[in-house]
Order: structure tokens, then C-alpha cells, then sequence
């Protein structure tokens, strides 16, 4: 069956909107593994049904439609660091929210957009200014503000979650380079399938089973809210860069912010609504550093064809 492979495209307003959809399915995530990780359940056993649940709803839906096209890459290399980075992100969210509130944890990995940008000259080629180094460092600070190190308030949770930043950060990046050369279904395949072979040797040695019908639909739902949101997300790399798309997600903490109130009774302290400011601030002038260099750009571009 013949691949088509869509190519990249320019259409931020499209991207964005599908970026906020896939926030609001991958919501149902979050609280579904937070869920279970207060319950008890073992953070690889979480990891791995996630993903495999996700792996067996995208072959059970795309498989006969597909054929093996699915799993034909064009960088199958860049596949698998892709999906051990997503492995990496999720493994250290889910064992911080064991002992974080929702609002901490996904606030220190919204500053994944700041490490984007830094990290968008060794691997994209992309010159970060003076302005845009001092946003991420102020963006840094409001990690600060919200953990608290030296005070009793800190928890060394906090360090994974700053990991998880990390590891988003370069999925994110990953993800764009791999638009327009594999399709959208290809890199949701390999997403699934290198957490769940990685994770196959010790995921059943300490498994536990939910205990209660709620906890049985958190540990059905998480493949599929997975698979939902990573797509929604892969597809919106081909029509926007990792850098304009990033801050749009900042919406997830309102919606995570009222989530771990109503349903983990965790609301949101001063800290946590200071620091987030200040890491949301960062991060929408560096987008809208961004878009100015990208139109000084485009505008110098056009009068040069001129």
C-alpha cells in the first residue's frame, strides 16, 4: 500500500487549535495516572499500560486501514529516541505525581517551552538572543518560587519533574523534525511501542490490579487519552514550529489547577499561582519574540526576491 506522508505546512491558527485540543484530552491523562498512583499502583506498571493500551487501540483502529505502511519510518533512529524521550517524560511525571499536587508538577514541566528555546540552537540551528536567554532565565525563577529549595516546603520530587521538562523539551523537538518524513500514524507507533518494549523485562514483576471500578476505568482510559493527544499534537508540528505552538498549552494548568482542587483536593497555594505567572510570562515573550524575528525575517526574505 503506498505511504502518503503529509507534507509540512504554515498554519499556526490550525496547529494551535489542535495544540488545545490535545490538552484538554491528554487532562484526562494526567488525572487518570495521578489517580492510580495514589491508589498504589507501581509507576512502571502505570507506564506500561498506558502505552500499551495505547499501542493496541492504534493497531486495533489503523492496522487494517494501513497495512504495514504503520511501520515504515523514514528515520526509524530518530522514531525510537523520540519515543524513549516519551518514555523518559512520562515515567518521571507519573512517579512525581505520587508525591506532588497536579499544579506543581505540570507547572515545572511548563517550562519545557523555555528549554525549546534553548536548546533550539545546538539542534535546530536557531540563534537564541539576549532577551530570549534572560526570559528563560526569569522563567527559571519561577520554578524557584514554586518548589522553594532550602525551605520546608521543597520536595525532591521537584528534580524529576524539572527532568520531565527536559525530556518533554526534546520530544517537542524531535517531534517537528520528524514532520513531513513520517506520518502522523508512523510516530504514534513508535511512541507506543518503544516505551512498551523497554518497559516488557520489569513492568509484570510487581503488577497490582486497580481495586475499585473507578481506578478499572482510569487504567482503560489512559491509553486511549494518550493516543488521542499525542496525535492531535503530532499533527499540529506539521502546520507550526515547536516554539509557536509551546506556550498555547500554558491552558493546561488552569485546567489541571481546578482538576487536582476538585478531584484530589490540592488547590493551588500563592507559590504555585506567583511562580506559574511568572514561568507563563517568560514563555509568551519568548513566543512573541519569535514571531517578531520570524516576520523581520520574512519581510527581509521577500524584499530580497523583490
Amino acid at each position: 500500500m503506498a505511504r502518503i506522508i503529509a507534507p509540512i505546512e504554515s498554519r499556526a491558527n490550525h496547529a494551535i487549535m489542535l495544540v488545545l485540543l490535545s490538552q484538554l484530552v491528554l487532562l484526562v491523562l494526567d488525572v487518570s495516572a495521578k489517580w492510580l498512583s495514589v491508589e498504589g499502583m507501581p509507576t512502571t506498571e502505570i507506564v506500561f499500560a498506558r502505552y500499551g493500551m495505547h499501542l493496541f487501540l492504534l493497531l486495533l483502529l489503523f492496522l487494517p486501514v494501513t497495512g504495514r505502511s504503520l511501520f515504515h519510518s523514514n528515520n526509524w533512529k530518530l522514531e525510537i529516541l523520540r519515543g524513549a524521550c516519551l518514555l523518559f517524560t512520562t515515567g518521571l511525571n507519573f512517579l512525581a505525581m505520587r508525591y506532588l499536587p497536579l499544579t506543581v508538577t505540570s507547572a515545572i514541566q511548563f517550562t519545557s517551552p523555555l528549554i525549546i528555546c534553548a536548546m533550539s540552537g545546538p539542534l535546530l540551528g536557531d540563534k537564541v538572543g539576549w532577551r530570549r536567554w534572560l526570559a528563560i532565565l526569569v522563567g527559571f525563577s519561577g520554578i524557584l518560587i514554586i518548589v522553594r529549595p532550602g525551605t520546608e516546603a521543597f520536595q525532591p520530587a521537584a528534580l524529576l519533574s524539572l527532568g520531565c521538562a527536559f525530556f518533554l523539551a526534546l520530544f517537542s523537538i524531535l517531534t517537528r523534525k520528524l514532520a513531513g518524513v513520517d506520518s502522523a500514524l508512523t510516530q504514534q507507533f513508535y511512541a507506543g511501542a518503544t516505551p512498551v518494549i523497554l518497559l516488557a523485562p520489569i513492568a509484570f514483576t510487581d503488577w497490582v490490579w486497580p481495586s475499585q471500578p473507578i481506578s478499572w476505568v482510569a487504567f482503560a482510559v489512559m491509553g486511549a487519552a494518550g493516543l488521542g493527544g499525542h496525535y492531535l499534537n503530532s499533527v499540529a508540528h506539521r502546520y507550526a514550529t515547536p516554539a509557536t505552538l509551546a506556550p498555547f498549552s500554558y491552558l493546561s494548568l488552569l485546567y489541571l489547577a481546578v482538576a487536582s482542587w476538585l478531584i484530589f483536593n490540592q488547590p493551588p497555594d500563592r507559590w504555585f499561582i506567583l511562580g506559574a505567572a511568572i514561568i507563563i510570562t517568560s514563555g509568551l515573550y519568548i513566543w512573541l519574540r519569535e514571531r517578531s524575528l520570524h516576520k523581520s525575517r520574512t519581510s527581509v526574505d521577500a524584499a530580497a526576491e523583490r
